[in-house]
């Protein structure tokens, strides 16, 4: 049984709805309807590829009349299998164009001309033709009608797939064995003494074990026996006492003195080492890739631009050329494929359906994971039928806009990326007692958490911020040491003139082996008593499919409730930055809801290793298509100032380039 049906232009105009219960009728009228959901969460956001959206145990479906605008889409129970849905969407879309072609017309053409000024003062004064409940007189009877017959012929259905199992269970039951010779009946012959089983099973092992089992050999003694021999003792005892031997370095244990010059962890200030500090504290910074410094003195850093600028998208120089220099050859890879689409026509889905598998395998050269592709490709391709296009460039123009459309409105934030503005909005909240800003790095391993955290960091204290850092990675050896050296290099740069950056950086560290959650909950403690703004809070590094170390993880994060949880990818990841991305935020919900009752997920990505793809970017595509969270940050190399920020313009310029 359906909820809601309902009929409306892409413009917000509902042309005609129906609710089939009263529930339905206030949830269809209240402003987080599964509608209006769909219209926010899927079709604004371009995720038309999706067969069913699910909200708030609906499943919502919907489909496309291009030509008029219009969207017609069905409300029903999750929970119900409704097998009929597709084909009542396509029969309801069908004759309800049919029936009311002239109106919506019109309509449409009216709406357009309000929309851009040329209105004419009949339809300013509210025109009989803006009449809905007039227009579609009797559509609500061919409704009824039409509903009726497909819940009829589901329910013939549903009816034929257990009549042939009833009638056999019927003619079984109707047919019953008159002949008792076929009972079957057990022989007294066939009981034997269960005594006597086990003594020949008894039996037969004692067997084998005198003979040695199969082989003959000798059977080797047990090892929980308690016989021994009588150097059994002694030897014990040499095994107790024996202990592993220290490596030896050469021909000599090392001493302390030696074990403390091997430490480079530690800050051991030199009187010759002030020229070697300095020289290497000027290959951590890279004066190329340093931010700017904005009028109010706040540090930023730089944007990630595509480097073939100067050589634009081809489908932009093919529609640059002469109309007579026009052919397939001269164009590169996407502009020959929407050279295909020629001549003044209405698109068809067998006209695009060429052009799309091309675009969907130049999608995957760069990078998009193939499953994202097919969505993207096929929700381009929802939009564009029933467009009508006439000549090459009109067709090549449409085309193009429809997929830098849905690829600008997929990666553009939904959510604020200012992450210092949010810093500082939370520090300057009138409080009896300041909390630091807390953030989390989460991610598989071996993607640089901790070495892009340090890049955060310097980015934090160059904005005048005190950091302290929790090493919360107790797993992996040398982690605590890696965050060490961080700290001891950050310290050492200087921040807007200074000399150094002591003070403004610390280690918050127990060791290895201990819970990370109560770590990061002592490290937010300290910070919050000794005045530190933010507390960066590194992980150790996990698959997703591991479950014991998924839920230790959500523990962290329903412990010490950061302001932000960070996902670290490799822009390598390809066709796993989906799997990695949809498990690691499942099970951060699910776990974290299921001990406190409360959600959290992950709030945005820091993408590493960014300067390794060149124009292959199409895991930004994939990471934000999945979780519709933004990228804050891409690394892009191994000093403290290869951190950038992502402009979506350059994004789809660099997928949309050959």
């Amino acid at each position: 049984m359906l909820d809601h049906c309902s009929i409306s232009h892409r413009g917000g105009v509902v042309l005609w709805s129906r609710s089939f219960t009263p529930e339905a009728s206030h949830v269809a009228s209240s402003a987080t309807s599964p509608v209006n959901s769909l219209i926010r969460e899927a079709l604004i956001e371009g995720r038309t590829a999706e067969q069913k959206y699910e909200k708030d145990g609906y499943a919502v479906k919907w489909t496309f009349f291009n030509d008029l605008e219009l969207i017609f889409v069905v409300a029903y129970q999750r929970i119900l299998q409704l097998a009929y849905v597709d084909d009542l969407l396509t029969a309801m879309k069908a004759l309800f164009i049919k029936l009311f072609e002239p109106f919506l017309t019109t309509f449409v053409a009216s709406l357009h001309a309000m929309n851009t000024g040329n209105s004419t003062p009949s339809s300013k004064n509210g025109d009989t033709s803006w009449n809905f409940a007039k227009a579609f007189d009797g559509w609500d009877g061919v409704f009824d009608k039409l509903l009726k017959t497909f819940e009829d012929k589901a329910a013939q259905e549903r009816k034929s797939r257990f009549r042939p199992q009833a009638r056999a269970i019927q003619v079984e039951s109707e047919s019953p064995s008159e002949d008792d010779s076929t009972v079957p009946t057990e022989s007294p012959d066939v009981t034997q003494d269960e005594q006597q089983i086990a003594r020949n099973v008894q039996a037969l092992k004692n067997r084998l074990r005198g003979r040695g089992g199969r082989h003959g050999g000798r059977v080797a003694p047990r090892a929980d026996s308690g016989a021994s021999g009588p150097n059994s003792e002694s030897e014990s005892g040499k095994r107790k006492t024996k202990s592993k031997t220290q490596r030896k370095w050469g021909d000599e244990v090392p001493t302390e003195s030696d074990m403390a010059t091997l430490d480079f962890s530690l800050d051991k200030p030199d009187a010759g080492m002030d020229g070697r500090l300095a020289s290497d504290l000027r290959s951590l910074v890279d004066s190329a890739s340093l931010g700017t410094r904005t009028k109010d003195g706040l540090y930023e850093v730089k944007d990630w631009d595509f480097g073939n600028n100067g050589d634009a998208s081809v489908i932009a120089k093919a529609l640059t050329r002469e109309a007579s220099q026009r052919s397939t050859s001269s164009l590169g890879a996407l502009g020959s494929l929407f050279a295909r689409l020629t001549g003044s026509k209405v698109l068809t889905e067998q006209d695009l359906k060429p052009v799309l598998e091309g675009m969907k395998q130049h999608l995957m050269k760069k990078n998009v994971a193939k499953e994202i592709a097919d969505k993207v490709c096929e929700s381009v391709g929802e939009g564009l039928v029933g467009k009508k296009v006439g000549g090459f460039q009109t067709t090549s123009n449409t085309v193009r806009s429809a997929l830098s459309a849905s690829l600008t409105s997929i990666l553009t934030p939904k959510t604020s990326t200012d992450l210092l503005l949010s810093i500082r909005t939370k520090l300057s909240s009138p409080s009896q007692r300041r909390v630091p800003y807390s953030i989390t790095f989460v991610g598989v391993n071996g993607v640089g958490k901790s070495t892009n955290l340090s890049k955060v960091c310097f980015w934090l204290i160059q904005n005048n911020l005190r950091v302290l850092i929790a090493a919360c990675d107790t797993f992996r050896s040398g982690a605590v040491e890696q965050l060490r050296v961080h700290v001891r290099n950050l310290s050492m740069l200087g921040v807007d003139g200074a000399t150094d950056s002591k003070g403004r950086v610390e280690l918050f560290e127990k060791g290895y082996g201990k819970d990370a959650a109560a770590i990061a909950k002592e490290a937010i403690a300290h910070a919050k008593e000794n005045g530190f703004d933010v507390v960066l809070i590194d992980t150790a590094g996990r698959m997703q499919d591991n479950e014991p170390l998924m839920r230790a993880l959500a523990k962290l994060v329903t412990v010490n409730s950061p302001d932000k949880i960070l996902f670290v990818g490799e822009a390598l990841v390809g066709n796993e930055a989906v799997d990695q991305l949809t498990k690691f935020d499942r099970a951060l919900r699910d776990f974290s809801s299921a001990s406190s009752g409360k959600s959290r997920g992950i709030d945005g990505m820091l993408v590493t290793k960014w300067d390794t793809v060149d124009d292959k970017v199409g895991a930004a595509l994939s990471m934000t298509y999945v979780t519709g969270q933004p990228i804050i940050f891409v690394g892009c190399g191994q000093t403290y100032t290869d951190l950038r920020q992502l402009r979506v313009d350059s994004v789809v310029q660099a997928i949309l380039s050959d």
